[in-house]
């Protein structure tokens, strides 16, 4: 249970309740001992009766009266303190398991760009989803009833011991090969739901996948192909799954068949002892129904231990993620006021994910209030100096400085919030197309909205739904075209008014006359603010103060479109063919 002594700190966080819960579960079984007892008590009067040891019928009649009410008290006292224990430890689980969700989810959005490169998205959310419960479960129903379970045997191995020693010696001769075999179980169970879990995860990621993808199926007519993949999946998971309730299925049989050997033995050796006389029928009756009490906790041992064993397997994927340092940490805790001047001096960046060397060697400074155009062929390193910006990775070799400081001496909030990004893959959540362009602005009002919208020319589509700005999106905007997602993102990034405005390709799917427009509009928004455009196209960065044109991670050219088209060069044979293209 090592993975799931990192969860030793939220039973101290919820402690009381955990330690009245323990109560609560003592004071029900000692309860729950009555009945047994009184049994036992009842039969012995009736016995004495029958032997003429007791004559008066009255007398009889009024113990037995007596008896059963205190029988018929005692056991709804038992069951309020039972209720009363469901409410305390089962309560304290859910709780446990809103806290553990939300220590995921943090870690998630702590954890840096990089880890999401590595890692599927149907494996993190069957680890925050499915692992979470089967933790819940141990946290609630198998902490609740291994007390329940200790409780009664510590309770009626205690009274017994005090009655009849000798037979209670013999009642619990089982015992000792019940444990060697729980734990030998105990260990096949872990192993094999490590596995199954891993399989969920297969499954999540697969079916995640498939679904977001389904355009792509269906245009390319694989859905056959993608069905008997995923059939393939899931009879392995299958067959995986099977192999684990195969163990499990050893713990019920084997716990009854136990009790059984329990309940012949009081038998054999308690009626031995009552025809020599060494105890009353009324102990043996009472002993009969204490290892028939004891038959429900005795066989969820093995259902709380094959719960104990997944969760440990669930603790430990989790444990694995929450134990992954960010890589990008705010390295300053005091406020830091970002104006916007930006430089790069002799940087170099590799992914490490593929061992690409995107920049080599980068250095360019801009202004605060300036705009930057950044052109290039497909895979030089454009989109990459904006990342490197918005710091979601950290440089391999050289200095970012933001107004003068260098970049990991920023407060990260502070600098992420100065920041209006708008990515070369437009995203949008499935929400209102006026929640998506406020999620810049969560308390911007509806003036602002539609006048964002207007500058990046997307407000004529927008009013043209029959819900307008009400409009509710299909998963990452897919009710939108590819040009209206790209504008709906530029508009969530003016109306967030950022120092730094960083644009990623984020025309490419518009026309050339909604991109003057847009470009237009954008030169009045974007005035006193540091402003990046990355783009294949001169009509987009002609017009900056300053235009770098990468090639394989490197600067080749760089100046003012005047500058550039005067020169030879990869800029102005673009500028031409782009030219004539327009033209023609």
């Amino acid at each position: 249970m090592k993975e799931l002594q990192y969860l030793n700190k939220y039973f101290v966080k919820y402690k009381y309740r955990f330690l009245i819960g323990i109560l609560i579960t003592i004071i029900a079984r000692i309860f729950a001992l009555f009945a047994p007892r009184l049994i036992g008590n009842s039969l012995t009067i009736v016995q004495k009766y029958i032997d003429k040891e007791i004559l008066e019928i009255a007398l009889v009649r009024k113990e037995l009266l007596i008896n059963i009410l205190i029988i018929i008290g005692a056991s709804l006292v038992a069951g309020f303190f039972t209720f009363l224990m469901r409410q305390t430890i089962i309560n304290m689980s859910r709780f446990v398991e809103f806290d553990l969700k939300n220590e995921v989810f943090e870690q998630y959005e702590r954890l840096s760009l990089n880890f999401y490169k590595k890692n599927r998205t149907g494996d993190l959310m069957n680890r925050i989803s499915e692992d979470v419960g089967k933790v819940r479960m141990y946290v609630g129903p198998a902490i609740m009833y291994s007390i329940n379970t200790l409780s009664l045997f510590v309770v009626v191995i205690t009274y017994m011991v005090s009655v009849a020693p000798t037979l209670t010696m013999y009642t619990v001769l089982p015992l000792p090969i019940l444990s060697v075999a729980i734990y030998k179980l105990s260990k096949a169970i872990h192993k094999r739901s490590t596995v199954v879990q891993q399989y969920l995860s297969k499954l999540s990621t697969f079916t995640q996948e498939s679904f977001s993808g389904i355009s792509v199926i269906k245009a390319y007519g694989i859905a056959p192909r993608v069905e008997t993949d995923f059939d393939q999946l899931s009879n392995d998971s299958k067959k995986k799954n099977m192999d684990l309730v195969k163990v499990q299925a050893w713990f019920f049989p084997m716990m009854i068949l136990l009790i059984g050997a329990s309940n012949l033995l009081v038998i054999y050796i308690g009626g031995s002892q009552y025809i020599n006389e060494k105890i009353e029928i009324g102990v043996l009756a009472e002993f009969i129904i204490y290892v028939n009490m004891l038959t429900w906790p005795v066989a969820t041992v093995g259902w709380v231990t094959s719960i104990v064993q997944q969760a440990e397997a669930s603790q430990k994927r989790i444990n694995e993620f929450l134990k992954v340092k960010p890589e990008i940490k705010n390295n300053v805790e005091e406020s830091t006021r970002v104006e916007g001047a930006i430089e790069f001096d002799n940087v170099h960046f590799v992914y490490d994910d593929t061992n690409i060397e995107a920049l080599k060697g980068v250095s360019f400074k801009i202004s605060k209030g300036e705009s930057l155009a950044i052109i290039g062929k497909t895979g030089s390193g454009k989109s990459t100096i904006l990342n490197l910006i918005g710091r979601l990775y950290d440089v391999t070799d050289g200095t970012i400085k933001v107004d003068g400081t260098p970049i990991e001496k920023v407060n990260l909030y502070d600098l992420r919030n100065a920041i209006g990004i708008v990515p070369q893959d437009a995203f949008l959540f499935s929400d209102s197309i006026k929640n998506n362009i406020k999620f810049g602005k969560e308390d911007a009002t509806d003036d602002e909205v539609v006048e964002a919208a207007k500058n990046a020319a997307v407000h004529k589509n927008i009013i043209a739904f029959n819900k307008e700005y009400e409009t509710v999106l299909g998963e990452r905007g897919i009710t939108l075209s590819g040009g209206q997602k790209q504008r709906v993102s530029i508009a969530r990034a003016i109306i967030k008014d950022p120092k730094i405005l960083l644009l990623d390709d984020c025309l490419s799917a518009v026309d050339t006359e909604t991109e003057e427009e847009i470009l237009s509009n954008l030169e009045k928004v974007s005035a006193n603010k540091t402003t990046i455009i990355v783009s294949h196209r001169i009509s987009s960065a002609k017009n900056a103060h300053k235009i770098l044109v990468l090639d394989d991670g490197k600067i080749i050219q760089q100046g003012t479109h005047d500058q550039l088209i005067e020169g030879e060069g990869y800029y102005k044979e673009l500028y031409l063919k782009q030219l004539s293209e327009k033209e023609l």
